[in-house]
């Protein structure tokens, strides 16, 4: 059975190097969404970073997704996991459901 995790990243450079990268960061957001692992994502405001969420089977294994994000792989970010159990969802939201 799948778990729900929420990824938060945390700019640790300017937002201009951030910005020289968000074009493969949004095509891995893309690819991981075709495979069923991520449900939503967006930056936060103010733009200091983002969240992602993410359906996966283990820690260790959305651990490894989030890892190979071009954020991360370019040092670009800090990130923490939360991993999150859905009681209730509403309708249109059936994907969180673990």
């Amino acid at each position: 059975m799948a778990s729900i995790f929420i990824a938060s990243l945390t700019y640790t450079v300017p937002i201009e190097q951030v910005d020289a990268v968000l074009a493969d960061h949004l095509a891995w957001l893309k690819a991981g969404h075709d495979t069923g692992h991520f449900l939503a994502w967006g930056p936060r405001e103010p733009r200091d970073g983002g969240l992602i969420f993410v359906k996966a089977a283990s820690r260790a294994e959305a651990e490894a997704l989030l890892m190979s994000d071009p954020f991360m792989l370019h040092q670009l970010a800090d990130l923490t996991i939360i991993q999150w159990t859905p009681r209730f969802v509403g309708p249109g939201l059936e994907a969180f459901s673990a």
